[in-house]
């Protein structure tokens, strides 16, 4: 039922972003301002070693996700990816206690390992011997800021449907787009094919845990992965994916030196930022003269790939407000300001507890309210049951009838 349907039967009309009694309507985020989001909030956890800012960064990572995912297939693996993220720490710290180096006369040594004795072209690199717990908690922090960056991507993958995403790429990185929207798709649809396999072990009575049970997994998995895969290929090859258009081969060689030559620019501007000792023109002049060359082989490469949009994805308040949570997170980690430097790289010698600054900790709650300015996720709900006709009807009352008995139903924005 419309709007202006509800409005004629006397109910009150509602506001375009509002439901039922002042709420929100649900609807679906726009992908590229989730990843804005995470990637600024990778950015500012990639800032600090501080373990106390990171353990922050993951709780808000695991509020955002837990209260603004859908029920989307590839919105199930946030979990795999906080596994992924331990796992890591734990490698980090097994390998600096494996590899120990550095292990000063003033640290408080944990235990010792056998010393391996390695040949002379491999010095700088021991194998074995004392472990320090400094050196153990260093490995552990470095490993814990990786693990952030992680749970990071894992977050936007989590909330942002990479389908969705690959509709507002530019033309002439379509094809890059759809290799890289099947690659970050693959993570969730394999945790998809896992649940589904485990699931009908169980229904099954398999009872075979560990190695014993691997072959019974992995074997339906990769089946499943293939087919999905010939699937995907299938319809993209009907949907004309990959066709070169009515580009000229002249037109192809001068997109992609504009692409390349663009991309050597980019590449050496950011190195004359990042040193100090390089020439004047090698930093802002060469990012500079790269980005418009980039953008010249953008607008060429766009010609040759011409695409319509059936419902597009609006950029609205909320987009703006999820976006600028994670930016403002990022930028107060990076201008130090209002606290000491050394408060985000808290160093180990002496050995004390970090402390918590307020204006990185207020910017990480910050990027947390993205979880309050976006609106709920888009679902499909059963119908719900309304009032149904008068007793005593006539036939004039068939539109009133017709308006009665019609469901309210709430559908979720679909992907072309």
């Amino acid at each position: 039922m419309s709007a202006q349907d509800t409005c004629g039967l006397g109910s009150p009309q509602r506001s375009p972003g509002r439901g039922a009694g002042g709420r929100r309507a649900p609807r679906n985020l726009h992908p590229l301002a989730w990843w804005a989001w995470a990637l600024a909030l990778a950015t500012a956890a990639s800032r600090t070693t501080n373990p106390l800012l990171l353990l922050l960064v993951l709780a808000v990572l695991g509020y955002v996700v837990t209260a603004r995912r859908s029920e989307a297939p590839w919105a199930r693996g946030f979990t795999y990816y906080l596994w992924l993220a331990l796992t890591v720490v734990a490698i980090r710290v097994v390998f600096r206690c494996v590899f120990a180096t550095g292990v000063t006369p003033h640290d408080h040594l944990l235990f010792s390992l056998p010393h391996i004795p390695t040949p002379d072209w491999y010095a700088g690199i021991r194998i074995g011997g004392p472990v320090s717990l400094e050196a153990t908690l260093s490995a552990a922090f470095d490993g814990l800021r990786l693990a952030c960056l992680i749970c990071c991507i894992g977050a936007a993958n989590t909330l942002a449907n990479p389908k969705r995403a690959l509709r507002v790429l530019p033309g002439a990185l379509y094809e890059l787009g759809v290799a890289v929207t099947v690659a970050l798709s693959v993570a969730p649809q394999l945790v998809q094919s896992v649940q589904r396999v485990a699931r009908a072990r169980r229904l099954r009575a398999g009872r075979r845990k560990g190695v014993r049970a691997l072959r019974s997994i992995v074997v339906p998995v990769l089946e499943d992965a293939l087919e999905r895969s010939l699937g995907l290929a299938a319809a993209m090859d009907s949907r004309g994916y990959g066709r070169s258009g009515t580009a000229s081969r002249r037109s192809r060689r001068l997109t992609g030196v504009l692409m390349l030559l663009g991309l050597c620019g980019l590449c050496a501007g950011v190195y004359g930022l990042l040193d100090g000792t390089a020439p004047a023109a090698l930093g802002l002049p060469a990012f500079l003269a790269g980005a418009v060359l980039c953008v010249a082989g953008l607008l060429l490469g766009g010609r040759r790939v011409r695409r319509t949009t059936y419902r597009p994805d609006r950029w609205r308040a909320a987009e703006w407000g999820v976006a600028g949570c994670g930016v403002a997170a990022a930028v107060l980690l990076s201008a130090t300001v209002g606290y000491d430097a050394t408060d985000l790289n808290p160093s180990l010698y002496p050995l004390t507890w970090p402390t918590l600054p307020l204006v990185p900790v207020l910017a990480l709650l910050l990027a947390g309210a993205a979880g309050i300015v976006s609106p709920p996720p888009g679902r499909t709900p059963g119908p719900t049951a309304v009032p149904g006709p008068r007793p005593t009807a006539q036939p004039d009352d068939a539109t009133a009838i017709a308006a009665a008995t019609t469901t309210d139903r709430t559908t979720s924005e679909v992907s072309t």
